[in-house]
């Protein structure tokens, strides 16, 4: 049963994310944490943190571990905890695999439309502020940043907002500064 709950949990999500990886963390957080009560607010910060770091887009990897934290928390075997994890990531990744299939045959057909692109251009602000919703949510009482990092912060968005320096070597920068000042 669990495996059903978990391949349609992730699948809803997969289906009704637009944005990317950082779009979904508002609602897996609140599948998984608050809804389905699967994993702790505190296990969740972690899987992020892992899941940034490992390679890939943190959607899928997010999906990856909660379905083998959530299996494992239930004191599954390591197999099934293994199987957990496909069941997430497979079901996250479906509905994009089928809606890009969709779009591939709709944009031949309907590229120069005005009414797709007045709904491509209506998406924008919508996925920038799920992106957004995301970063605040994982803003908590463990992790709030000091007025350092805020700095840090800020400085990169200004460099980045008004100056052609390329976005990558203002990351370095940052992870450059930051390593001084902390």
């Amino acid at each position: 049963m669990i495996f059903l709950e978990l391949f349609y949990t992730f699948f809803i999500i997969g289906a009704f994310t637009i944005g990317g990886g950082y779009a979904m963390l508002p609602l897996i957080q609140d599948q998984v944490v608050n809804t389905h009560a699967w994993i702790s607010a505190q296990e969740f910060t972690d899987i992020i943190a892992i899941s940034q770091m490992t390679p890939g887009p943190i959607g899928i990897n997010s999906a990856t571990y909660i379905g083998y934290t959530v299996l494992s928390n239930s004191g599954a075997s390591q197999f099934l905890c293994v199987l957990g994890s496909f069941t997430a990531t497979a079901a996250v990744v479906l509905p994009s695999f089928l809606i890009v299939l969709g779009m591939c045959f709709a944009l031949k057909k309907f590229s120069e439309s005005t009414i797709y692109k007045g709904i491509m251009d209506g998406l924008k602000p919508t996925v920038a502020g799920l992106i957004g919703a995301a970063a605040v949510m994982l803003i908590n009482t463990e992790n709030f940043p000091d007025w350092k990092s805020w700095l840090l912060f800020g400085t990169a968005f200004l460099v980045h907002f008004f100056t052609k320096i390329n976005v990558i070597l203002i990351i370095i920068a940052a992870g450059i500064i930051g390593y001084f000042i902390y």
